[in-house]
Formats: structure tokens, C-alpha cells, sequence
């Protein structure tokens, strides 16, 4: 699909989501704009156009993000929404439903550290001081939340790692999935 197909079936609705978080003409024209650069960069990524609306708004919500982390606002995104990338149609199932219910699953002594720095970009020393932890457990909780993630995969949906380290496979069925069928 082509950026500008893309444009007639999202723009508008973006648009509106970008506006409900910043409040600000100004401001929602220019991230708008920003998130149609990356899609017009990625969008010969993405194989499943069933997916296509779910990856275009996790672009726009991780933009907005972005832009209230960069100049030090309070975000109204919250958890739940950036895990949460949009709820999936009844029927499908998709690697977002996996990693959702797995880090759901994580302990949340991994859970927390590995969210403010995979999800709120926090630099590990923040994160330890902001849990009044040491940088190395942060640092080892950060990489065991990792690990679990790859097992979680490797475990719900039957992926493997190949030689190079890398998750491959395809996704089950959700209902032999053992993480996502609940």
C-alpha cells in the first residue's frame, strides 16, 4: 500500500488522536507530519495489511510520546495504552497479543525496570535511582526481563533462536498459544 492510500484511510483519525493528547493545532500538524515520515520510510516493512491500521497508531502514539518526553511534559499516554497498541479483531491473533500477555506476566520487579527503559526510554542510571535500587540489579533485572520475554515467546508461540541469536518461527494458533488462549 502506498503512503498516500495510506494518508486517505488514517489521516483524519490520527490526526484527531494526536490532537486529543496535545491539545494544540500547531503541534498535532507537525507530529502528524512526523508520523507520515516514518511511515512513508517504514511502510514496505509491514506484510499483514490486516495490521496496518494497529501499526500506523502505535507510530502516532509512540510519536506524541516522543515529543512530550522530549520537551519534559507530563504525558497523558499512560502503561496500559503504549502495551497496549490497539485491541486486536476478535478472531486474530498477533505478536502484540503474545508480548502483551507476557510482560503482563512478567514479576514486577522486572516488569517495572524493564518498562521505563524499553517503553519510557529511561537511561538505567535514572532508573536506579529513580527505585533506589543499585545500577547493577537494575541492569541484571532489565536483561533477565529480556530473557523471560524470548522464553515467553519461545514457549507460547513456539518460536526458536537461530544461530545468530535472533527469535524465529510462526505464530500459533492462539488457541495452542499457552500465554494468549486465556
Amino acid at each position: 500500500m502506498t503512503t498516500k492510500a495510506i494518508w486517505k484511510l488514517y489521516a483524519q483519525d490520527l490526526k484527531h488522536f494526536i490532537l486529543s493528547k496535545v491539545k494544540d493545532d500547531t503541534v498535532t500538524d507537525d507530529l502528524l507530519q512526523d508520523t507520515f515520515i516514518k511511515i512513508h520510510t517504514k511502510h514496505n516493512s509491514i506484510r499483514d495489511d490486516s495490521k496496518l491500521k494497529a501499526w500506523v497508531f502505535s507510530i502516532a502514539r509512540y510519536t506524541v510520546y516522543d515529543y512530550f518526553r522530549k520537551n519534559r511534559l507530563s504525558t497523558s499516554i499512560d502503561k496500559e495504552e503504549l502495551l497496549c497498541i490497539e485491541e486486536t479483531k476478535e478472531g486474530t491473533h498477533t505478536e502484540q497479543d503474545c508480548l502483551r500477555g507476557i510482560i503482563k506476566n512478567l514479576p514486577k520487579k522486572y516488569r517495572t525496570p524493564l518498562f521505563l527503559a524499553d517503553i519510557k526510554g529511561m537511561k538505567q542510571a535514572k532508573i536506579a535511582q529513580e527505585l533506589e535500587l543499585p545500577l547493577p540489579t537494575v541492569k541484571s533485572q532489565i536483561q533477565r526481563a529480556r530473557t523471560l520475554i524470548t522464553k515467553g515467546f519461545m514457549e507460547c508461540c513456539g518460536f526458536k533462536l537461530n544461530d545468530e541469536g535472533y527469535l524465529v518461527g510462526e505464530l500459533q494458533d492462539k488457541a495452542d498459544c499457552k500465554v494468549c488462549a486465556h
